[in-house]
């Protein structure tokens, strides 16, 4: 190994170090690294710049900017009071309704769109309730990223993949879709293990949630009217945006910026309300990953994995599979991916059908995004709003829970790929 690629390994591994121990703020310890890479003079300030997907930036700042604007009319504290009382104040049940909410909402919106809009909801029942909102959070975090596994748009690996191998919205729903649903189930059923058998609620806690009026949280009707119709649009949206010709980021801030005139809300205040220290986090993520793919640290796990099989397309399949989950539950899985999709399309160059790949990719980099609190979007933003609520979430917290419950699902998946591609192929 050259002296830059032990020098960017070594930086990772220091980086991942404190935010694993905390001693010091992620953020901190993420913006420390990429600037120690800049001073070793691993990376230039241009080089590492190309790095930072300020795609992904856009989205964090442009859906955030947009929840905040949305959140003053109090559509998310209607949709609570009436999802609880459709629950009749269970928890286990509201538990249940919000997993199954945040599935479905993170396959046609970007995962962190959808957790902005489900933590108001959880943070008002629990207070009714008087339940820790953790466990919902963590359940919450989870169902995200299997939802955003099931289609195009769900994640951005997903929409990398799709671009490259010419795959097509309906193509993921055939072939994630349908083990994400059977993946979701099982998920509820740990879930109730884990937490719905010890939830239970006084009949005076559920009587105080049958009392809620739900028409009362709203602050402002007319916003509230335009703040659907506006979430309705953005969902369509991001599910055009390849026919549309315009980046997830553009359609973000382009939903943040007709908010903003539409809203009439106090423009200091709600930009007050965008979680900076998050994006400042991914943004020095972003450059230390850069420096192992600059240095060829990355393309050279990815051609290890490549002679390990031999060409053996079953077991490069169940490899690809499960390298792509535990490396994208510790690194970010967009430059992973990116790595990884030349390969395949030489593969298919030479004559090899790689199918099976591209979705072991897909499985492999998303589901990965369970096994630790960096390993998606969805994970840090709702963990960051938790905290800053006064109910931390550790990254050992998270791990403790997140990476086996991602080890049961990338174990679906692998049993499902051998069933789709091997043993019953359809």
């Amino acid at each position: 190994m050259t002296p830059e690629q032990i020098i960017s390994i070594a930086v990772f591994v220091v980086v991942m170090a404190f935010i694993v121990s905390e001693k010091i703020h992620r953020t901190t310890a993420a913006l420390a690294g990429a600037a120690l890479l800049f001073c070793l003079g691993i990376l230039d300030f241009e080089t590492g710049m190309e790095h930072i997907d300020f795609n992904t930036l856009a989205v964090l700042t442009g859906m955030m900017l947009f929840v905040a604007v949305v959140k003053q009319s109090g559509l998310f504290e209607f949709m609570a009071y009436k999802a609880a009382k459709m629950a009749k104040g269970d928890p286990w049940i509201i538990m249940v309704a919000f997993v199954v909410i945040t599935a479905v909402c993170s396959a046609f919106l970007d995962n962190v769109t959808t957790v902005l809009l489900i933590a108001p909801m959880t943070f008002m029942i629990c207070k009714v309730l008087d339940q820790s909102p953790i466990p919902f959070f963590m359940t919450q975090i989870l169902a995200s990223n299997v939802g955003g596994t099931a289609t195009l748009i769900g994640d951005p690996p997903n929409i990398m993949i799709g671009s490259s191998a010419g795959l097509t919205f309906f193509d993921f729903i055939n072939y994630d879709g349908i083990v994400c649903v059977v993946i979701l189930l099982a998920f509820i059923g740990l879930f109730y293990i884990m937490y719905g058998r010890h939830m239970h609620a006084t009949d005076e806690q559920k009587a105080s949630i049958m009392a809620l009026d739900e028409k009362s949280v709203i602050k402002d009707a007319s916003l509230l009217k335009k703040s659907v119709i506006l979430i309705f649009v953005v969902a369509v949206c991001f599910m055009l945006h390849g026919q549309l010709g315009l980046e997830s980021g553009v359609i973000a801030l382009s939903a943040a910026a007709v908010m903003l005139l539409i809203g009439k809300q106090d423009i200091e205040e709600t930009i007050l309300g965008v979680e900076w220290t998050t994006i400042g986090f991914f943004a020095g993520l972003f450059v230390v990953v850069g420096g192992m793919a600059e240095t060829g640290v990355i393309t050279m796990l990815a051609e290890w994995m490549m002679d390990v099989t031999g060409g053996d397309m079953i077991l490069c399949m169940i490899l690809i599979l499960w390298v792509s989950a535990v490396v994208s539950s510790i690194l970010d899985n967009i430059p992973f991916t990116a790595t990884m999709i030349p390969i395949l399309l030489t593969m298919s160059a030479e004559g090899m059908d790689v199918t099976a790949l591209w979705w072991a990719l897909s499985l492999g980099a998303c589901l990965g995004g369970n096994g630790t609190l960096i390993g998606a979007s969805a994970n840090v933003v709702l963990s960051s709003i938790s905290n800053r609520e006064g109910y931390p979430i550790t990254f050992m917290d998270f791990t403790k829970i997140g990476f086996p419950l991602m080890l049961v699902s990338v174990a679906i998946a692998c049993v499902y790929l051998m069933i789709r591609f091997v043993w019953f192929p359809f």
